[in-house]
């Protein structure tokens, strides 16, 4: 069983990035349990649940389909990234990898996940859905510029799946 949860969501004004506490578990393995930044990778792994992905940390921001689906509270993901290669099996399961990255572009992998591909979609698509109520009105301007605007269509996609 996948479960995501994203919760207790604050902007950072000077950083200007969302941070929240974030807990990932597969079957009962925690993955990740703990405050983060989380609109650097949002779109990743909104992308994540529509298409194969494979991180790079190091990639620059406008490379947004390879960060880390969460990165340290700093909002760096240079600094400490949740990575995770995500493969759709078929129509109905995917396959969610944890890895840890490595300077020359290669991947140690941790743990290997097969999870519902409706599941996985709903839970990512529920953290978009919230991430957009979130930042209304708020002064809120993302290093990456189109961070809101790919999100945005990202979501509007996953609503068509």
């Amino acid at each position: 069983m996948f479960e995501l949860s994203v919760e207790g969501w604050s902007l950072d004004k000077d950083l200007q990035i969302i941070q929240a506490d974030v807990r990932m578990a597969v079957d009962g393995s925690i993955l990740i349990e703990e405050p983060l930044c989380i609109d650097v990778g949002l779109p990743a792994l909104l992308y994540s649940a529509l298409h194969d992905t494979e991180p790079d940390r190091f990639a620059p921001p406008d490379e947004w389909v390879k960060m880390p689906f969460f990165v340290c509270g700093c909002g760096d993901p240079e600094c400490r990234g949740f990575s995770f290669v995500v493969h759709h099996k078929d129509r109905n399961e995917l396959e969610l990898i944890s890895v840890e990255e490595r300077g020359d572009g290669t991947h140690r992998k941790f743990e290997n996940h097969l999870i519902a591909v409706s599941d996985y979609r709903k839970q990512v698509l529920r953290i978009g859905e919230t991430y957009l109520a979130f930042i209304q009105g708020l002064d809120y301007r993302p290093y990456y510029a189109d961070t809101v605007k790919v999100v945005e269509e990202l979501v509007e996609q996953l609503h068509q799946q």
